[in-house]
Formats: C-alpha cells, sequence, structure tokens
C-alpha cells in the first residue's frame, strides 16, 4: 500500500503523541445532512472559553475537507480536488497558503507543495512501498527567495515484519537520524520508543512508552527526555461519546509540576 512520506513513522509516532494533552475541551459532531458541523470548546487559563466552528463537505468532485473559523477571528480553509484516478490537488490556507498535488499509483506515493501566499518555498516528496515490507523515500524543501536552494533534504525508511515496526528517518540535512520502533506484544498490548542519534550524541532517548487496551478503555504512559512522565485514558462513557483523561508531570518534582487534561468528544 502506499504511504506519504510524512507517514513513514507514524505508528510509534502515533502511540507516544495522541492523546496526550493539558487542556479541557469539549468538541461536538453532527452531521447536517450532507455537512458535518464540529464546534470546539476549550478553556484557558483563568477559566476563559474559546470556541472554533467548522464544517466539511463535498460537492461534485470538490472536498471542502476544513472550513473553520476561530475565536479570534482567523479561518482555516483545505480544500481538495480529484483531477484524474491517481492524482489530487489541494489547496489550504490559513497562517499562509499552499498549493498541494498528490499522485499515487501502485507502490509509489509523491507530493509537491508550493507556497503560493509569499512564493518563498517548494516543497516535495516520493516514497516507494516494496512487497519485502520496506518502505523508502526521500523529501526536499527547495527555496525560492531569500536563501535559495535546497534548504532541507533528508531520507527515511520503515520495516514492518510480524508484531514489529521500524522507522529511520534523518534529520536536517543528515545531521542526525531518528528511530522509532513498535512491538506490539499481544492484542492487548503495544510499546513503542522514538530515540536520536547524531556524530555528537551517540544516543537521545526522544521518549518510551506504550499502550494497553483494557476492558473498561485503553491505557497510554510514556516518559519523555527531560523526565516528564504521562498517561492517559480513552474511554467510551457512552454510545458515541468518548472521554480522554489525561495527565503529566516531572518525575523530580511531580506534586509541583503536574498538569491534567480532559477532553470529551460527542
Amino acid at each position: 500500500m502506499a504511504t506519504k512520506f510524512s507517514d513513514i513513522a507514524k505508528g510509534p509516532k502515533d502511540l507516544l503523541n495522541d492523546d496526550y494533552s493539558t487542556k479541557q475541551t469539549l468538541k461536538c459532531k453532527k452531521n447536517a445532512g450532507p455537512v458535518a458541523v464540529t464546534i470546539e470548546t476549550s478553556r484557558g487559563e483563568g477559566g476563559a472559553l474559546t470556541s472554533k466552528i467548522g464544517t466539511k463537505f463535498n460537492y461534485g468532485k470538490l472536498n471542502i475537507d476544513k472550513a473553520q473559523a476561530t475565536a479570534d477571528g482567523s479561518q482555516v480553509l483545505e480544500t481538495s480536488l480529484k483531477v484524474a484516478p491517481n492524482m489530487k490537488v489541494s489547496f489550504k490556507s490559513g497562517k499562509g497558503a499552499d498549493l498541494g498535488i498528490d499522485y499515487y499509483k501502485g507502490n509509489l506515493y509523491a507530493t509537491g507543495v508550493l507556497d503560493v501566499v509569499e512564493m518563498s518555498k517548494f516543497s516535495t516528496s516520493a516514497c516507494v512501498s516494496l512487497p519485502s515490507g520496506v518502505k523508502a523515500g526521500a523529501d526536499a524543501t527547495y527555496g525560492l527567495s531569500g536563501k535559495t536552494g535546497v534548504n532541507s533534504l533528508n531520507i527515511g525508511a520503515s520495516y514492518a515484519t510480524g508484531s514489529l515496526f521500524g522507522a529511520v528517518t534523518s534529520v536536517n540535512k543528515f545531521s542526525s537520524v531518528n528511530l522509532g520502533l513498535l512491538y506490539k506484544v499481544n492484542s492487548q498490548v503495544t510499546v513503542a520508543s522514538m530515540s536520536s542519534h547524531s556524530g555528537d550524541s551517540a544516543f537521545n532517548l526522544t521518549a518510551v512508552g506504550g499502550s494497553y487496551k483494557a476492558g473498561f478503555g485503553t491505557i497510554k504512559a510514556k516518559y519523555t527526555a527531560g523526565g516528564v512522565v504521562s498517561a492517559s485514558l480513552i474511554k467510551d462513557i457512552a454510545p458515541k461519546v468518548s472521554l480522554t483523561a489525561s495527565g503529566s508531570a516531572s518525575a523530580s518534582d511531580p506534586a509541583a509540576t503536574f498538569k491534567y487534561g480532559i477532553g470529551i468528544t460527542i
């Protein structure tokens, strides 16, 4: 199956990054005919509430993937259009605006993104999935103004066999590499780790953790660089209602550094 290069290490990244938050949020999703509407409210410091409302829908071959308005008056628009069986054109605007193209056929997935506001850069990537379980690819960013030329160039590869998955990606023009590992112990337990390696430092642990699918929900926990311990619980508390509760604290001073977050999705 073709995969984007940006998703080459998706497994361990998702396990170690998703479902950990120190915010209090309520997200409501509702279908109004062919239109899906989402309202998300967050509680900030001091108890102030801020909301953002978004929608997505299709009109013929045009997909409005996200049209969102936030409390500070900013807007986000993401659209995509399938112009050929194996090609999709997209447009994303928010703080800037990017015009993108995705091409996928067989075991190849290639992308290109152009900054159409400042015309400052063009980014591209390609990834090939092989029958052996290996996925390999590269990405690059070319500066069109200011610092012109190749500003970023990285390669990466992943391999999956049985319950084991591993991915290696370079960073900052090969100045260091990141290693992501994921292992499914059984149907309930999965463990993962992320680490970085360079000539100056042979090993730096970024994060290590795991998830456990219990009868009452999914429990996740991780330890990150700097000595921060985090845990979360993801649970369906009613039909189509899910709760995510998380907390984190420094192992050296948990009482003073403890933070928590609660998210409810309806």
